[in-house]
């Protein structure tokens, strides 16, 4: 009994030691709005491209237009791609015949930024953290983190 109770002051004794360092923290950040701005424009002048931005805060490069069907946000369509970090890191890629999903249900980025393509058509989407997983740590992604994807749109259904 003198055990649990001892084992039990020292529990409560750890648990409000642990709570006062947590109220002492920085709260989590939120908005990368301006870090992923910078982040992404030093990345297109870096690598020389020309890129669009659209009013959300999505850049996107077309280097084939194609010349097929064009989706909307709500077409299920088949994509082959690469995505990775400014750094270059490689985070996710598709095989060379694609993976097939609705637009709505993807990220934001990825709703907005394939519709600027036709079947046959590939290029670039630089996705702000916002348009992506916001701020949040996802699948092994850093919350705030900019996305980048080469993309090739094969089919539109």
């Amino acid at each position: 009994m003198k055990y649990f109770l001892t084992s039990l002051l020292a529990l409560t004794l750890f648990i409000s030691c642990n709570s006062d360092k947590e109220t002492n923290q920085e709260p989590q950040k939120t908005d990368y709005t301006v870090e992923n701005e910078k982040e992404i424009t030093d990345y297109i002048a870096k690598n020389n491209l020309t890129a669009k931005r659209t009013d959300s805060g999505l850049y996107y490069v077309i280097n084939e237009p194609g010349t097929g069907a064009q989706p909307t946000s709500t077409s299920t369509v088949t994509v082959a791609y690469k995505g990775y970090y400014s750094s270059g890191k490689v985070f996710d890629q598709s095989t060379a015949q694609g993976l097939t999903f609705g637009l709505n249900q993807v990220i934001k980025g990825w709703t907005e930024g394939i519709p600027y393509f036709k079947v046959g058509g590939s290029g670039i989407l630089l996705v702000p953290s916002h348009l992506g997983y916001g701020p949040y740590d996802y699948s092994g992604i850093p919350g705030g983190s900019v996305l980048i994807f080469d993309v090739k749109l094969l089919a539109v259904k």
